[in-house]
């Protein structure tokens, strides 16, 4: 039995998406432990183009189990969609199973209200997608949130949400000035979606170790990256939830033995979508080429991202906080075109050199970026499907990062399909 997590390096939009697929050939069991449709998937499969924000990214393998753990927060409306344009392409096999945990927390409608208002209302922008994951995970703390469980008795549900609403509504139109919420539609809406969810919840723990007595193997998918991590991220520039690897028993409601290893997923360069400190962001021709040549705009909400050179001082702060075993480099093709490329091995911090992220957001604003230049292989590499082929540029490139991270490097993408991989071990 294996139990690997798989979590983002950096700021999110490493391709965890499509790693995820492609190890979900070797697992059992795939589990989503954290975050809400503020994150988004993009799998490549025989030249379509699936966009997953909710249900794990393993859906698309037969004979797979997919479970949306405890620590996810859901948007009915979102989940139903995916899951009806995943069988009208016929890409949801018929004996895939997808288990919802019961106790999941539910994004209300006036969660999404409340985050838009705040967002538009705020002097300094956090950046803020909007879907509402942010005040339902207040909810969660505070102890008023709706979770799963709740949608599935209609009378204890009339009674919470009486309760909640009023007060909802309160902070809504006297503090945000915003429009209140209609109880009876909001309730009927959830009943509906209760009914419809239904099917698909189960209590999650007990299969996941059912799972784990049966030696499965079990695949922990994160969302967003380890920058964002409420606690160990950029904060305030964060996102809502714990996305490093710990989180991966918690959210997914298994103990830390079945963790066997965690896995990180570097892209070869450095993205961020939204606001917040970005010491390598290249706001230059490299920026847009990088964009442009890596497509790099928000899978969810089509936001165009911030680019820059790979940053090792905040991966080896990443590599600390997750304990991570194996690294995945995605994307390296897209830097074929390039004569230089850079690496950051060091910030300029107050007149000194430094290799760790200093304390504080005006600090690390205040960091620059010391650089290791590579030459370039001005080739394309996309056809490559073992690592003895890759140009020896390719190859010093790959080897640095090795070397100043100390992990060794598993899997490098070369491709945005399944397979268009170089497998330098088999992580399971």
């Amino acid at each position: 039995m294996s139990g690997i997590v798989l979590i983002g390096a950096q700021w999110g939009d490493e391709g965890k998406g499509k790693i995820v697929d492609f190890l979900a050939e070797s697992a059992n069991v795939i589990v989503r432990f954290q975050g809400g449709n503020n994150a988004g998937h993009t799998l490549v499969v025989n030249n379509q183009k699936i966009i997953l924000h909710l249900i794990p990214s393993g859906i698309l393998r037969e004979n797979k189990i997919c479970i949306i753990g405890n620590g996810v927060v859901i948007d009915p409306s979102v989940l139903f969609k995916e899951l009806h344009i995943l069988k009208e392409n016929n890409l949801l096999p018929d004996n895939t199973n997808l288990l919802i945990s019961s106790s999941a927390h539910i994004i209300m409608p006036y969660h999404k209200s409340i985050d838009s208002i705040r967002e538009n209302k705020a002097t300094t922008k956090i950046g803020t997608t909007g879907r509402g994951i942010g005040p339902a995970y207040e909810d969660k703390v505070a102890r008023s949130g709706i979770r799963v469980s709740d949608l599935l008795y209609p009378e204890h549900l009339k009674e919470k949400l009486k309760i909640i609403l009023e007060e909802k509504n309160q902070y809504i139109t006297k503090v945000l000035n915003g429009a209140p919420f209609d109880f009876d539609g909001v309730y009927e809406e959830s009943v509906k979606y209760g009914e419809m969810i239904r099917p698909y919840v189960a209590d999650t723990v007990e299969c996941l170790h059912k799972f784990i007595k049966e030696r499965k193997n079990i695949l922990f998918e994160g969302a967003q990256g380890t920058m964002l991590d409420v606690d160990h991220g950029t904060y305030p520039f964060v996102t809502s939830s714990n996305t490093v690897a710990g989180n991966a028993s918690i959210g997914g409601g298994v103990p830390m033995s079945a963790i066997t290893k965690v896995v990180g997923v570097v892209k070869a360069y450095t993205t961020r979508v939204g606001n917040g400190p970005f010491p390598t962001e290249e706001k230059s021709k490299v920026g847009d080429f990088l964009r442009e040549k890596g497509g790099e705009y928000g899978a969810t909400t089509g936001r165009p991202r911030r680019c820059g050179w790979i940053d090792l001082v905040s991966l080896k702060r990443a590599i600390m906080l997750n304990g991570i075993d194996r690294i995945v480099v995605t994307k390296l093709d897209v830097l074929n075109e390039l004569d230089t490329i850079k690496v950051c091995v060091s910030y300029k911090y107050k007149g000194s050199e430094i290799d760790t992220i200093p304390y504080g957001l005006n600090q690390i604003d205040s960091c620059e970026p010391i650089y290791r230049e590579f030459k370039g292989w001005r080739k394309d590499i996309s056809h490559i499907r073992d690592g003895i082929d890759l140009p020896v540029e390719a190859k010093d490139y790959l080897k640095f990062i090795e070397d100043y991270l100390e992990t060794k490097i598993s899997i490098v993408s070369v491709g945005a399909e399944r397979n268009e991989n170089i497998v330098f071990e088999n992580i399971f």
